[in-house]
C-alpha cells in the first residue's frame, strides 16, 4: 500500500471551499491515468475514462476535511472562528490548528484554565464558544498575517499503528486515495461504460460539489466513496456499532440522507462474494455522504450505492483504518467498475 502519498493527501490542507492545495495532489497523481481531466466552476475534479457505450458511471470522493475559518481577531491578537463541518466541541481540547493566512501560521486551541474555573463551569459541556486560538504573536504580527476568512485546519502527523494508519482527515482523504488507486487499476483496461471519477468539494458542509457534479454528469450509476463509523469500542453494543475494523469493506444500505438502491446493494455483495472479498453492510442513521448528490440530482435519479471505509474516532485528529479493509476497498469498487455490465435486475 502506497501508505507515502496517503500520508501526503492527509497532511495537506483542504477546509470546505479551500481545497487547492489537495487539488494540485490529485491532478499530478492522475497525470496519464484518464482520457479527460476537468475541473468545474466550484473546484470538482473530474478524471474521465471513456467506455465501450454512452452510459456513465460517476463516483465521488471528497476532497475537503472539517475546518474553521477566522471570524474576528480581538485587541491581544486571540482569534475566534466558526465551523467548517461537524465538531464535537470536547475534540478541541489542547489541539494545534494552521491558520492559512498570508502564510501558515501555527496555533493552539485554548480556553479557561480549569485552575481558574468554578465548580460549575468544571461541570458543564464544552462548547466551541470556549475557544479561541492563540498563535503566540503579537496582536499587531496577528493582524499583518491573518484576515477575517482566512481557512483554519487541525494538525497531526500520519503515523501507522499496528495494522492500522491513524491521522486526522482520513475523512476523506482515504475516499481520494482509493479513487487514484481505482484509476492505476483500470490504466490499459476496456471499460463498459464512461467512468466519471469525481474527487469533489464541501461534502463537509453540505455534499455541495456532488451536487453540482451530477447536474452536469448526468449518471446512469454511481457509488459514493466515504469513511463511516467503526463503533467497536469498549461500552458499545453489538447493535450501535454500524461497522467494525478489519471485518471488511462496507457495503452502504443506508445512511441519514441516502438509501441506496437495492438492485445495486444485491449486486455490490454478489461482487464482493464472486472475488473473495471480506465485507460488512454499513446501515448510518446519522450523517450522510456524497451518494446522496449523485443519487438524487439527476433526471431521474441514477442507480446508486456505495463503498464505505469502516474508521474509528470520526471527525477527530485520531482517525483510525485498518489497512486491509482500506485495500478491500479498493478491490471492491475495481470489480464493481469492471462488472458494472454484467448485472442486469430490474424492479
Amino acid at each position: 500500500m502506497n501508505t507515502a502519498l496517503l500520508a501526503e493527501l492527509c497532511k495537506t490542507p483542504g477546509a470546505p471551499g479551500f481545497e487547492e492545495a489537495v487539488r494540485k495532489v490529485v491532478l499530478r497523481e492522475l497525470t496519464g491515468l484518464c482520457d479527460e481531466i476537468t475541473i468545474d466552476n466550484m473546484g470538482n475534479v473530474y478524471a474521465i475514462r471513456k467506455g465501450t457505450s454512452d452510459k456513465r458511471v460517476m463516483i465521488g470522493a471528497h476532497m475537503d476535511e472539517i475546518g474553521f475559518m477566522v471570524t474576528h481577531i480581538d485587541d491581544k491578537g486571540f482569534i475566534r472562528f466558526t465551523t467548517l463541518g461537524g465538531f464535537d466541541p470536547k475534540t478541541l481540547t489542547a489541539q494545534r490548528v494552521i491558520i492559512h493566512g498570508k502564510e501558515d501560521i501555527i496555533g493552539v486551541m485554548a480556553s479557561k484554565p480549569i485552575h481558574v474555573m468554578t465548580q460549575d463551569e468544571r461541570n458543564k459541556v464544552a462548547k466551541l464558544s470556549d475557544y479561541f486560538i492563540d498563535t503566540g504573536l503579537s496582536a499587531e504580527k496577528v493582524k499583518e498575517l491573518i484576515t477575517i476568512g482566512d481557512p483554519v485546519t487541525r494538525e497531526r502527523s500520519f503515523i501507522e499503528m499496528g495494522d492500522c494508519v491513524n491521522c486526522k482527515s482520513l475523512d476523506n482523504r482515504l475516499a481520494v486515495f482509493i479513487l487514484i488507486e481505482l484509476l492505476k487499476n483500470l490504466k490499459g483496461q476496456t471499460l463498459p461504460y464512461d467512468l466519471y471519477a469525481v474527487f469533489t468539494v464541501q461534502e463537509e458542509v453540505g455534499i455541495r460539489g456532488a451536487n453540482v457534479a451530477s447536474l452536469k454528469i448526468q449518471p446512469h450509476f454511481g457509488f459514493g466513496l466515504d469513511t463511516t463509523i467503526a463503533f467497536d469500542l469498549p461500552g458499545a453494543a453489538a447493535h450501535e456499532m454500524i461497522t467494525k475494523l478489519g471485518e471488511g469493506t462496507a457495503i452502504k444500505i443506508m445512511d441519514a440522507s441516502t438509501i441506496c438502491d437495492a438492485r445495486m446493494v444485491r449486486y455490490m455483495k454478489q461482487v464482493a462474494d464472486r472475488n473473495s472479498i471480506k465485507w460488512q453492510p454499513e446501515i448510518l442513521t446519522a450523517g450522510g455522504t456524497d451518494t446522496a448528490g449523485i443519487q438524487r440530482m439527476s433526471a431521474g435519479g441514477s442507480i446508486a450505492g456505495a463503498v464505505s471505509i469502516p474508521t474509528r474516532h470520526l471527525h477527530q485528529v485520531i482517525e483510525m483504518a485498518h489497512k486491509d479493509d482500506i485495500q478491500g476497498s479498493i478491490d471492491l469498487l475495481t470489480a464493481c467498475v469492471k462488472e458494472l455490465n454484467q448485472f442486469d435486475e430490474q424492479f
